[in-house]
């Protein structure tokens, strides 16, 4: 029994060696072939790097919009704030004048040693005055009574406003971390198509953007035509479409940057609401938001003017110029240009005027 025991224990032990053997080979082997699949990564051709780029292009513009709607929000959040802080210290002063007040009347009461008023003037030295002077106690003890529930009154609602005034500041601040967060994203997609772009040659990225400029103009005609406004403002439905699609016009040309809305750069939702602005109508900052700013049009009934939404999440914006063309901010790799609608995903499209 012995004996057999012995084989069996030096052959257990054997296998164990080969199996922590073969586990380890198979590891390094692993790992060398996923070092070298990382290593030996295809060189992505100039049409999937576009394809990528315009991926995080994508991403970082949803990421911009909801960057544009905290910062809206952190906005109001501010100046409620500092509505509150100014409020909070007109009330602080009055608070103040009222405390000055009732001191005053202890002073006075503490210098007449603390006599009933009333009393004070039955032994007055001018009998004659006594009733005229009962009335000015009167008035002077109704006088003090409200001067003390005004310095109440003004304490609760001091702090009462100090009290909204810190529900606004943690508001202020969950606004500003959200905008960090957003901004991270979205500098983190830009960079990732930088890296991309950076990987082809200066030919390879010129050709891109000759492509995207070729395609433009066969989508939209002459260079005549891109550059006025012509007779799509004749085709708006009224003056101040026609000066929203007039202002688009004139920015033709004009960088692409995040969260920009003009003069001189924009992104995609900037461009729309600097354009209404041109026309002295108001409009929300944010993609999402603007899709309800006005009465939802479908996409036969467009005309010059109406504001035209991409996506699923309706996170990309152009202004309708007609013929199915639109001016809009594509994204850091084009300056505002033409393009057709059917360059995205259709979501929806609003008439705002």
């Amino acid at each position: 029994m012995a004996a057999h025991r012995k084989p069996r224990s030096r052959s257990a032990g054997g296998h164990t060696v080969r199996t922590a053997a073969t586990i380890a080979l198979a590891g390094a082997a692993t790992a060398t072939g996923f070092d070298g699949i990382g290593h030996a990564e295809p060189q992505l051709t100039p049409a999937q790097v576009k394809a990528k780029v315009d991926r995080l292009y994508q991403e970082a513009e949803a990421a911009t919009e909801k960057y544009n709607g905290a910062k809206e929000k952190a906005e109001a959040a501010e100046t409620r704030l500092g509505g509150l802080r100014d409020e909070a210290a007109r009330r602080t002063e009055r608070l103040n004048e009222a405390r000055d007040a009732l001191g005053s009347m202890a002073a006075a009461q503490y210098r007449g040693g603390g006599i009933d008023p009333a009393m004070q003037l039955a032994l007055s030295d001018d009998p004659d005055r006594y009733l005229d002077g009962a009335e000015f106690a009167e008035r002077a003890g109704a006088r003090q009574a409200t001067s003390v529930a005004n310095v109440r009154r003004e304490l609760r609602e001091i702090e009462q406003l100090r009290g909204a005034a810190h529900v606004e500041l943690a508001s202020l601040k969950s606004r500003q971390a959200e905008l960090r967060r957003h901004k991270e994203t979205i500098t983190g997609k830009l960079g990732a198509a930088r890296r991309l772009m950076s990987q082809l040659s200066a030919e390879e990225r010129a050709g891109l953007a000759a492509e995207g400029d070729r395609a433009s103009r066969a989508a939209t005609g002459s260079r005549a035509e891109l550059t006025t406004p012509g007779a799509t403002t004749t085709e708006a439905p009224n003056s101040r479409a026609a000066a929203a699609v007039s202002y688009a016009y004139s920015k033709l040309g004009s960088p692409y940057v995040w969260g920009a809305t003009g003069p001189d750069a924009f992104d995609c939702s900037g461009l729309i609401q600097a354009a209404y602005r041109s026309a002295g109508i108001s409009l929300p900052r944010t993609t999402y938001a603007q899709i309800d700013a006005g009465r939802r049009v479908s996409r036969s009934e467009l005309l010059p003017g109406d504001l035209v939404f991409f996506y699923s999440g309706i996170s990309h914006v152009g202004l309708y110029i007609g013929n199915g063309q639109m001016i809009h901010a594509p994204n850091p790799s084009a300056p505002v240009r033409v393009a057709p609608i059917d360059q995205m995903p259709f979501a929806g499209a609003t008439r705002v005027v």
